[in-house]
């Protein structure tokens, strides 16, 4: 009896382990940025496709990613126990050593490089380029300025960008068009989000909204969600003029844009709780609907 009490013991802790790396690398999110770089980069190759280089990039991106929000959170430990949303995190929680982390992140980042190195130097630059922005520049910008929605709009639109200088060896307008994509869509998505969890933001000091006031800020980002979504439109329609993707593309891509613009003018209008959470649902289908449409229509 005491052996298997011994056993399971052992178990369960090493499956909270296993969950407590999940949480680290920020398993779901990270899952949803090599989503970006393999549609991207299955946008953009010619011939036929290697799914071994896919499956190269899907892990150096997931090691590259999983790095950086290892740092993120190694950096922000004790802010992220002034949230509900992030205390439970095994570093805040006081279940994972800050070493145990920078080590994990250290061998993550290690070994992603050299993954993506091995399609070109324009990857790992960009791979390199976004962990150090997302972990040095956006994170600590997080608390001093809203300006880093801005910084971190950067290495969150970086993952499409890889995918085609993966594809492609060289930096060409169909992957800045990408990258243009995606760097646009994060400020609705982030601003609907940041309104929603302003108060828990607000406790550990962030300062991610124009104002300190939520009240003061409604309509102003409920306005700059609008501009950036109408943004999009003919940023959607940079991938047909090059020849990449056809008209059946466009049309959806540009119809995406115009729903996403119309979710932010009614949160503009609006600025309730209903018009935010309508504005970050719309923002979550945007961009694997938009990648995925762009690639069927290639096909």
């Amino acid at each position: 009896m005491q052996t298997k009490a011994v056993e399971q013991s052992i178990w369960a802790l090493a499956l909270q382990k296993v969950q407590d790396y999940k949480m680290l690398v920020k398993f779901r999110l990270t899952l949803t940025v090599v989503f970006s770089s393999v549609m991207a980069f299955l946008i953009a190759v010619s011939g036929p496709v290697s799914w071994v280089a896919v499956a190269i990039l899907a892990a150096g991106g997931f090691l590259v990613t999983g790095a950086a929000n290892a740092l993120n959170q190694v950096l922000e430990r004790d802010y992220d126990k002034l949230m509900k949303r992030t205390a439970g995190r095994p570093l805040a929680a006081g279940r994972m050593g800050t070493s145990e982390a920078v080590m994990a992140a250290g061998f993550m980042s290690l070994f992603g490089i050299t993954l993506l190195a091995l399609f070109n130097p324009w990857a790992a630059f960009f791979g390199m380029l976004a962990l150090v922005t997302y972990a040095f520049l956006y994170t600590p910008m997080k608390r001093l300025s809203p300006s880093a929605v801005a910084i971190g709009a950067v290495p969150g639109a970086l993952p499409t960008l890889i995918g085609c200088v993966a594809a492609q060896g060289e930096l060409t307008f169909l992957g800045l068009s990408l990258f243009a994509l995606q760097f646009l869509w994060q400020f609705p998505h982030f601003w609907s989000i940041g309104w929603l969890g302003f108060e828990d933001y607000s406790k550990a000091g962030y300062k991610l909204m124009p104002t300190n006031r939520r009240g003061e800020c409604d309509r102003r980002i409920g306005l700059q969600a609008f501009l950036y979504a109408i943004f999009l439109v003919p940023v959607g329609l940079i991938p047909f003029m090059l020849g990449v993707s056809g008209w059946v593309s466009a049309a959806v891509v540009a119809a995406l844009s115009l729903g996403y613009a119309y979710f932010g003018w009614n949160f503009y209008k609006a600025g309730s709780r209903k018009s935010a959470l309508q504005l970050m649902f719309f923002s979550f289908a945007y961009i694997p609907v938009s990648l995925v449409v762009l690639f069927a229509d290639k096909i």
